[in-house]
C-alpha cells in the first residue's frame, strides 16, 4: 500500500526547479523595482503642460524598464509605474491612457533594441531607434487620447511640444544611464541572475 503514496523525490526540490524559480522571482523583483522607479521618476519633477498634464522624468524609467526587462515585464513595469504616478499625482483622468501608451512605448523600445542587438551588449543604435519609436508613440498617443477621449479636440495639439521635449529628455537620460549600467557590468548581472 505504501508504494501508492511513494512517488519518489519531489521534482520541486531538484536543482533545475530551484534555478528556474530563482530566475522567475528575480525577474519579478526587478519588475517591481522598475515599477517603483518609474513611479518615483515620474513624480519627482513635474512641469505642468497646457493640457492639464505634466512633463517629467518618467520616460527614462519607461525606456530603462524596456531595455533591462524586455517587452513583457518591461512593458508591465513601465505602464503600471507611470499609471500609478498619474493616480498619485491627481491626474486620474490620464491614468487609463498612460497605462496603454507607456506599455506600448516600452514594448516597442524593447523589441527594437532586441532587433538591433548583436552579442551580449545592447547597441546604441538600437537604444536610439527604440527611444525614437517610443517617443513617437508618446506624442501621438497623448495627442490622440486628449483629442478623442478627453474631448479636447484639436486643442490637444498644444501638448505636442511638451511631449516632444519629454521624449527627447527621457531618451537622453535613459541612454546615459544605460551606458553606465553596461560599463559597470550591472546590466549583465541583472539579466543573468
Amino acid at each position: 500500500m505504501q508504494e501508492l503514496f511513494d512517488r519518489g523525490p519531489d521534482p520541486r526540490q531538484s536543482e533545475e526547479w530551484k534555478n528556474m524559480t530563482d530566475k522567475k522571482l528575480h525577474r519579478l523583483v526587478l519588475a517591481a523595482l522598475f515599477t517603483a522607479l518609474t513611479t518615483v521618476m515620474t513624480m519627482v519633477i513635474q512641469v505642468p503642460s497646457p493640457m492639464q498634464g505634466y512633463v517629467n522624468l518618467g520616460d527614462c524609467g519607461v525606456l530603462l524598464s524596456a531595455w533591462v526587462l524586455g517587452p513583457a515585464w518591461g512593458g508591465a513595469a513601465a505602464g503600471i509605474g507611470s499609471m500609478l504616478a498619474d493616480l498619485l499625482s491627481g491626474y486620474a483622468h490620464y491614468a487609463p491612457g498612460t497605462l496603454v501608451i507607456k506599455t506600448c512605448m516600452a514594448v516597442a523600445a524593447a523589441l527594437i533594441l532586441r532587433a538591433f542587438q548583436r552579442g551580449d551588449r545592447p547597441s546604441l543604435a538600437g537604444q536610439l531607434a527604440g527611444g525614437a519609436a517610443a517617443g513617437t508613440i508618446l506624442v501621438a498617443g497623448y495627442f490622440g487620447y486628449a483629442c478623442l477621449l478627453l474631448g479636447k479636440g484639436l486643442a490637444a495639439a498644444a501638448s505636442i511640444p511638451g511631449n516632444i521635449v519629454q521624449a527627447v529628455f527621457g531618451l537622453a537620460a535613459a541612454v546615459a544611464v544605460m551606458q553606465v549600467l553596461i560599463r559597470s557590468g550591472s546590466l549583465a548581472r541583472a539579466r543573468n541572475s
